[in-house]
């Protein structure tokens, strides 16, 4: 159940050079940080360890870790909670769900934060020690810029209607990831799918890949050769690397009902019928589950011999039972011969929320201050090492813990966030606006809907237009 914010009196905070947060009374909810976000149980207990490092430079106040659920039930939850007032101080986000934040002027423009020359007393091994409230332009120059420049009110339609400035920054990244493809070594060995020196090659086209799954059927006809874990991101990524059209920052907004798109999506149902590829919602669950388990106990392959899935899901890709390995995911070959590979450049951000009550504001420069804290460099290598994402800073990348981590080959996590890590000149981001969202979640039901034959493509793909508003 979510807590009820109830932000009760705190003594008044000095705006000086110097902040000096005084502990006051008025119960303890008044000095809680609120943090909506989707961390399974071993990511929780690694943000612990930030937690209690930040309680213990700020004695008196907390922080409240609360798992929401998956990234769409954050977005309805602070929807809900928006509307009644209740919003956490902090929570994961996506852009296209900042795109319904900003509507209601709740969203803290963090540049207040990032520029500020204020200092702020914290203790430190028993001693009082000042420290920076705001970044320096090295600081900031650490962040890679396409993270960071995510946040930036420019990217969000319409900004200036609800009271921001054109250099607001909505949200700070945290962790990122994208989509990789991870095979399987021993199945495309079987199929002979190897170079000249008999190492194992990787698709780089969807045609390649395609055939490869055709092969592969031929040789196991029990197996599902593709699993595709997100259908949204599947149908987002051909439009981009195609050039097809999917959403537009002004309006028209919405691009995706086309004939390339009609005709891409009634080849997945050729392909779908002929038992290539399934997905996600098609599958039931998470398509990593049908990687893994490619043989079952009478040594049947039944499994997926490949996945496209999140580098941030890596740790659900191992299986001791092959040899597995990790590529970026395939493109399109393009008329002089090279080949667009653009990927989807996910993972989530951090959105600070406005609250009301005498003492908001000491809340709100606390709220920044642990976003501060779990933007360490150091604390982000172990969250990374933790989870797969990638750090959203350079530095982090330097830090002789995680040159060691990265170099681990058996390891599919650390390999994953090395292959993750070469493709940063390939993410691309759609724009963000209200419908964004729907725009997302409507494109995944369509190509659910076509690819199995309950709906033409035209009449997905319409349907989805018309929930979309279109």
């Amino acid at each position: 159940m979510r807590k009820l914010l109830k932000v009760m009196a705190l003594g008044a905070i000095a705006t000086t050079a110097t902040l000096s947060l005084t502990s006051c009374g008025g119960g303890d909810d008044a000095k809680t940080i609120v943090f909506y976000n989707t961390m399974g149980e071993n990511l929780q207990t690694t943000l612990k360890t930030a937690i209690e490092t930040f309680e213990a430079k700020y004695p008196g106040w907390k922080v409240e870790s609360t798992q929401v659920g998956g990234y769409d039930e954050v977005r309805d939850a602070i929807i809900g909670d928006l509307q009644a007032g209740t919003q956490p101080d902090l929570a994961y986000c996506y852009a296209d769900h900042v795109a319904q934040y900003i509507t209601t002027s709740t969203v803290v423009d963090m540049n207040k934060y990032i520029n500020s020359t204020d200092t702020i007393d914290t203790e430190i091994d028993g001693e009082t020690v000042k420290v920076n409230v705001g970044y320096s332009a090295e600081e900031i120059a650490d962040f890679v810029p396409g993270y960071y420049n995510e946040g930036l009110a420019t990217n969000y339609a319409n900004y200036a209607a609800y009271g921001y400035e054109a250099n607001a920054m909505f949200t700070l990244p945290y962790v990122k990831s994208t989509e990789v493809l991870y095979y399987n070594i021993d199945a495309l060995k079987g199929i002979n799918y190897v170079d000249a020196d008999g190492n194992v090659k990787v698709p780089q086209t969807w045609d390649e890949l395609w055939d490869v799954c055709e092969q592969l059927l031929v040789k196991y006809p029990n197996c599902t050769p593709l699993g595709y874990d997100s259908e949204a991101n599947w149908f987002i990524t051909m439009c981009e690397q195609n050039g097809w059209g999917y959403t537009n920052a002004s309006d028209p907004h919405f691009a995706f009902n086309n004939e390339n798109t009609k005709a891409w999506l009634e080849d997945l149902n050729d392909k779908y019928e002929a038992g290539l590829f399934t997905t996600q919602e098609i599958y039931g669950t998470y398509t990593s589950n049908l990687f893994t388990k490619w043989e079952d106990e009478n040594g049947k392959q039944v499994g997926s011999a490949l996945c496209i899935g999140s580098s941030g899901g890596a740790s659900h890709q191992s299986s001791d039972d092959f040899e597995w390995g990790v590529a970026p995911i395939p493109g399109v070959k393009q008329a002089d011969g090279s080949i667009n590979n653009k990927a989807i450049s996910q993972g989530p951000n951090l959105v600070m929320f406005e609250t009301e009550g005498e003492g908001a504001s000491e809340k709100e420069l606390m709220t920044w201050m642990f976003v501060k804290e779990i933007l360490e460099p150091t604390f982000l290598c172990s969250f990374s090492m933790s989870s797969g994402y990638n750090p959203p800073r350079q530095s982090a990348f330097d830090i002789p813990a995680y040159e060691t981590f990265l170099e681990d080959d058996e390891n599919i996590i650390a390999v994953t966030a090395g292959v993750a890590k070469t493709m940063n000149e390939r993410f691309f981001t759609s724009p963000a606006f209200v419908g964004s969202s729907t725009a997302r979640d409507q494109v995944g039901v369509a190509l659910v809907y076509a690819a199995t034959g309950q709906k033409t493509a035209a009449k997905a793909l319409s349907d989805a237009a018309d929930k979309c508003g279109a």
